[in-house]
């Protein structure tokens, strides 16, 4: 069973960066009765997509009560401790923003990949209020012990890795199509937030693969309505429009609105 949620965790990572490596064939030698074939076909992997992370959520959010998924995350838990029970790293603090500092970078050495660092940053700085609004919901609804701490019942889902995801998830959408390998690198990095939560005994397993799910919905959700919100902005502006996430002393968190 700790093999199995690994391989979910790990292979939820790495099923854009198949897509983003595959080779590219014509799409009229893939659907010869033509347009009508292709739009029939086309809504199957958006199922998948949007049902894989909801299906992670919705059973780590059963888990948190008293069931046969609760008997196993804690088995999980017992083999992670039982073969991990010294680990303790602060690298995952860390590790969760890298990707966004990767996509940065490369803006900085002039790449430009699907949209501007303008563009960028909005659906950056939405993505995280729609990731972190969610995650705060459900930390409250479910009301989860933490493994090393029974009286913290903030533990449903991860936030570490529901950012570490989101943040992949973008570097995957700006880069990852013309960069396969940026794509690699994004979701191992998420990937290895999400083990390192586990390892530091912060999360239950199913908290993980939840927080993966929820960072990469609210990545994709504003990633694809952000042109369509863009084109109603009054002339230019969308392209002036700067959103960035905020951060005050004691934990709050909200938006900064800069027009260039």
């Amino acid at each position: 069973m700790r093999k199995l949620l690994l391989f979910l965790l790990l292979g939820y990572g790495a099923s854009p960066i198949a897509r983003a490596q595959a080779p590219v064939v014509s799409p009229d030698s893939l659907h010869p009765a033509g347009p009508a074939a292709r739009q029939r076909s086309g809504w199957r992997p958006q199922v998948w997509r949007v049902g894989v992370p909801l299906a992670l959520v919705g059973l780590g959010y059963v888990s948190t009560n008293e069931n046969v998924l609760d008997e196993m995350k804690e088995e999980v838990h017992e083999e992670t401790r039982e073969h991990f029970p010294h680990f303790a790293t602060s690298l995952d603090n860390y590790s969760r923003h890298l990707p966004a500092a990767a996509a940065y970078g490369l803006f900085a050495v002039g790449l430009r990949g699907e949209r501007g660092v303008g563009a960028f940053t909005v659906c950056y700085g939405l993505s995280h209020a729609l990731s972190t609004g969610a995650v705060t919901q459900l930390k409250h609804l479910s009301h989860a012990r933490r493994p090393d701490n029974p009286a913290d019942f903030s533990s449903f889902p991860s936030a570490h890795t529901a950012e570490a995801f989101l943040t992949a998830t973008l570097l995957y959408e700006q880069f990852g199509r013309e960069y396969p390998w940026l794509s690699v690198g994004g979701y191992s990095v998420a990937a290895a937030t999400g083990a390192m939560r586990m390892l530091n005994n912060r999360h239950w397993v199913t908290d993980v693969l939840a927080g993966a799910g929820v960072g990469f919905l609210s990545a994709e959700a504003v990633w694809r309505l952000y042109p369509a919100a863009a084109h109603l902005l009054p002339g230019r502006l969308g392209q002036k429009l700067l959103l960035l996430p905020a951060y005050a002393p004691g934990g709050a968190i909200g938006l900064c609105v800069v027009v260039r």
